[in-house]
């Protein structure tokens, strides 16, 4: 569609000249989700748009609910910085997956409270990083881009008080919100011998029993009975303990404890009567006269799954015997965490209770690894900050770092102990005097009300229900997406109206819509398609920095398999000296084929005016070696690779794709493959090189 002749909409001062041309402008709007873009909502009057004159595309009509891209944000945290799961337990930002639950926060009212949020795309970068330390000891590794929340509101960790980089950030004094890590060092590893002998000793002296007792035999001969017996209603503590036995070489027997009833939930035991092993756990447990750290982690986390509790953020330990509390609070000042013995109760038990707060409960969780994940949970908690979160120094690294980021379900996730946020067609902005290269990722044309204006347009009689691709010319599923959940509704109408449809895309966002998508593909032709382009991480990262990893993109094939859809992966564009190598090329293939990719599509790189003097200029800031042979290439005003090199990648990639078995099963594959819906023959989709040209390649880099 063209931006030219619509109706004038609401006026928004202060936004770019160019954008006059958008006279149905409602707003201009810079959020913090996206620091440093600008979002333009608009009032689309169509969302059809027709691909004008003869075409080599088997598809005559796109939707393209955004122009520009957010992909390109840049907001990361160092890979080992620690991140809360949502079941309350820690794992490095390295390890977190897409699909992981971690723990978030949302509002609720007047209050910010954490909350399970799933993470739903992961990508790294290098940047510039700098290090965060707070008065409590907390230290946060980020770029400058990166946002924390504060008491007054989310700050980025550089900025400044005017011109163009103003923005919010981090001064010294400013507050953070969340309960810090302080004190914690690297967590002791659950699988070390100390730390499981502590734990065996904290869960049998906390619940166990260890029988030793005389009969008489039925012939007047005296005999002794040796049992060992431990039972339990959480089945993780009963199965860490019985691993832990198993592993020093004390098999046990599981059976049935006690049934459930009204207030009581079932319990499961497991027990030896060898006198061997008796004697081997009586001695196991013996109090060492000078424990490990890892044995004293070890024993607060058995002790804890054993008689602990952890209700309304108050956690306490409870026991009878003096000699297990004494234990615990020794254990407890070995890691200097703070408590109180309340006074002893009637029927002889006594409880030691932690003080401090989240912080210090988070603390000691952290270095107790508890099996049991009930009593970990903080979702519903409300974020108030006890620990002296306060910033006490910025300071630069002097140098750039390999940085990941993530995005979740609810815009954050905990980081370090405090809240951290998510970070979410080129020639097209030349139109409204952006230019295409920075302008399209920072200045986003967001069609609000595309799939309301879609209905209609696939309601009327002379809609033949053609083929709809979506992803030619920007990212259905670009970060931006995120916010605006535009795909849903599309999706709807065009299934509603029994119009088939693809989607070409690089964002793992799609992730979110594959229950719509297979349950649309049961009334339309669906066919989706993953741009995977470069498959080196480190080139992956310095030429589509921002966007999700190349792992990430190929474990989001596996996911649309998974919910029985093929899906075609589109090596677009392949980088004439990069990513051409047979080495590289029989790489990719081999990994797209694992990740479950059905058919492969792929294209040499073609450079529009608009997009050439920014890829130029990446060309000569990383390989300057390789500029005179791509000017021989694109000289002047030559878009297309020479057809000589098409016709040499031809050469070099049907013989890989065969032996892959990812050629396409039918010649009417575009972004994944439509059929026509026309008089029953599908269209051919052309050859490989000439497909190649036809898409514009900013939704493709």
């Amino acid at each position: 569609m063209r931006w030219s002749g619509q109706e004038l909409g609401v006026e928004q001062a202060g936004t770019l000249p160019g954008l006059a041309k958008l006279n149905n402008l409602v707003r201009s709007v810079q959020t913090p989700e996206f620091a440093g873009v600008t979002f333009h909502e608009v009032l689309a009057k169509s969302a059809l748009n027709k691909v004008p004159g003869p075409s080599p595309m088997p598809f005559g009509w796109t939707i393209n609910p955004y122009r520009g891209c957010s992909h390109a944000c840049l907001y990361c945290l160092h890979p080992d910085t620690v991140i809360t799961m949502a079941d309350g337990r820690e794992k490095l930002l390295r390890h977190v997956e897409i699909g992981d639950e971690v723990l978030g926060t949302r509002k609720a009212g007047r209050y910010r409270r954490f909350a399970p949020a799933k993470v739903v795309a992961k990508w790294a970068t290098k940047k510039p990083a700098f290090r965060v330390s707070l008065a409590d000891g907390t230290v946060l590794i980020a770029s400058g881009d990166h946002r924390f929340l504060t008491d007054r509101g989310w700050k980025h960790v550089t900025g400044t008080m005017s011109g163009a980089g103003q923005r919010p950030y981090l001064t010294t004094g400013n507050r953070l919100m969340g309960f810090g890590r302080a004190g914690i060092d690297a967590q002791v590893s659950t699988s070390s011998v100390d730390y499981a002998t502590g734990y065996l000793t904290g869960m049998i002296r906390g619940d166990g029993l260890l029988f030793r007792g005389e009969y008489t035999r039925a012939n007047g001969g005296p005999s002794t009975i040796h049992q060992f017996r431990l039972a339990l209603a959480d089945d993780e503590a009963l199965t860490r303990t019985r691993t832990y036995l198993e592993q020093i070489g004390i098999p046990t027997a599981t059976f049935s404890f006690a049934r459930a009833h009204e207030g009581r939930r079932a319990m499961t035991a497991i027990r030896t009567a060898r006198r061997a092993h008796f004697e081997q756990i009586t001695a196991l447990i013996e109090w060492p006269s000078d424990p490990s750290d890892a044995w004293v982690a070890g024993y607060l986390g058995g002790i804890f799954d054993a008689e602990g509790s952890c209700s309304r953020g108050i956690l306490r330990i409870s026991n009878k015997d003096d000699g297990v509390l004494t234990a615990i609070e020794r254990c407890l000042d070995r890691f200097e965490l703070p408590f109180a013995r309340e006074p002893e109760r009637p029927n002889g038990v006594s409880t030691i209770r932690l003080v401090g707060g989240l912080p210090k409960r988070n603390a000691f969780f952290a270095i107790a690894q508890p099996a049991i994940t009930r009593k970990l949970a903080l979702a519903g908690t409300a974020v108030k900050t006890v620990a002296d979160l306060r910033v006490t120094a910025i300071e630069p690294l002097g140098e750039t770092l390999d940085l990941i980021d993530i995005t979740t379900t609810t815009g954050d996730f905990i980081a370090n102990g405090v809240v951290s946020h998510n970070c979410f067609a080129r020639p097209t902005h030349t139109y409204l005097d952006l230019d295409a290269g920075d302008d399209f990722d920072r200045q986003i044309i967001v069609k609000v009300n595309v799939a309301d204006v879609l209905r209609p347009e696939l309601a009327r009689p002379s809609w033949r229900h053609e083929p709809v691709a979506l992803g030619t010319n920007t990212d259905p599923y670009q970060r931006a997406e995120g916010r605006y959940a535009l795909m849903p509704g599309i999706i709807e109408a065009l299934t509603t109206s029994g119009t088939p449809f693809s989607i070409l895309t690089k964002g793992t966002l799609l992730r979110r819509d594959l229950p719509l998508l297979a349950d649309a593909a049961t009334h339309v032709p669906v066919d989706l398609a993953m741009s995977i382009a470069v498959y080196d991480h480190e080139l992956q990262q310095s030429v589509e920095p921002g966007t999700p990893s190349t792992k990430a993109r190929l474990a989001t094939v596996t996911a649309v398999r998974e919910a029985g859809l093929d899906c075609t992966v589109f090596m677009m564009p392949i980088l004439p000296y990069l990513t051409d190598t047979r080495a590289h090329l029989d790489e990719a293939l081999r990994q797209a084929k694992a990740a479950g990719a059905t058919a492969v599509i792929y294209g040499a790189l073609h450079l529009k005016p608009g997009v050439k003097p920014w890829f130029m200029q990446w060309l000569e800031r990383e390989h300057p070696d390789l500029v005179p042979k791509y000017r021989s290439m694109y000289y002047g005003n030559v878009t297309y690779a020479p057809k000589d090199y098409r016709r040499w990648l031809g050469e070099r990639m049907r013989p890989l794709i065969r032996a892959h078995g990812l050629q396409r099963g039918r010649e009417d594959v575009v972004t994944g493959g439509v059929r026509s819906s026309g008089a029953g023959t599908p269209k051919a989709a052309p050859p490989f090189d000439v497909l190649a040209p036809s898409l514009d390649p900013a939704a493709l880099f």
